[in-house]
């Protein structure tokens, strides 16, 4: 039996996802520290995921910058918000964050975008970690540009996927 990429429970995760009030609940119930720097999806589907970060005092560092941690968060949530998608409607599945990589290349001083593209990575390695019921550690890589869409820091996100087994 082959396995969808996104499910129709995933499908309608994705849209409640771009709903601001719908998300906001969300964050504050499950990532509330996320919810207080202000994090929103702009864009989510198959392809990518869109986290955008506002630049106000709840995110910044007193030099002026959107603080590293702030940004990292971002970038998580650009991965593991698609990830999460993909388990949506499909056996029960575990994932954990393993890893996290970030190098930054310039100063963010402005509302910034986390841009991760590899949405389908994910997918794969969630539905072969059902079919074979074994872990599959996968990596995600977010890139945070500013308003200049200058690239601020690039993040590589490391999950590990597993099959619940079922209890007896």
């Amino acid at each position: 039996m082959e396995l969808p990429s996104i499910t129709e429970k995933g499908q309608a995760q994705m849209k409640a996802l771009t709903s601001r009030l719908k998300f906001n609940l969300y964050l504050l119930k499950n990532l509330p520290a996320a919810w207080f720097m202000g994090c929103s999806v702009q864009e989510i589907n198959e392809e990518k995921c869109v986290v955008r970060l506002p630049y106000r005092w709840s995110s910044k560092n007193p030099f002026r910058s959107i603080y590293f941690a702030a940004q990292c968060a971002a970038a998580e949530l650009s991965t593991g918000l698609p990830t999460a998608v993909a388990i949506t409607g499909k056996p029960s599945t575990s994932m954990l964050l393993v890893g996290i990589e970030t190098k930054f290349f310039k100063k963010a001083d402005s509302t910034s975008l986390f841009i991760c593209e590899d949405n389908q990575i994910a997918q794969q390695a969630i539905n072969q970690a059902i079919t074979d019921g074994e872990s599959h550690t996968f990596t995600m890589i977010s890139k945070g540009f500013n308003a200049k869409q200058e690239l601020i820091s690039e993040s590589k996100v490391t999950w590990s996927v597993r099959k619940r087994r079922s209890k007896k």
